[in-house]
């Protein structure tokens, strides 16, 4: 039923299966059709180095962000 998860994976080209399937499928374009009467989801986020140099939390903030969104979605 699942493919067997290799130690050696090679992620460029996971990633670029991902993106075929997508595509094939229209999978962006369904969870857009899905939710075109739902009410609109804004999330606002400024600069992530307004103060200074990037540091870990500004991943770990962009992460969360991320998180957020896409659980919107």
């Amino acid at each position: 039923m699942y493919k067997k998860v290799s130690s050696d994976m090679n992620f460029v080209d996971r990633e670029k299966e991902t993106v075929k399937f997508w595509k094939e499928n229209e999978i962006f374009e369904k969870s857009i059709e899905e939710r075109k009467d739902d009410p609109t989801y804004t999330f606002y986020d400024g600069p992530p180095t307004a103060n200074g140099n990037p540091g870990i939390h500004h991943v770990v903030a962009r992460t969360l962000k991320d998180w957020v969104c896409r659980y919107k979605t």
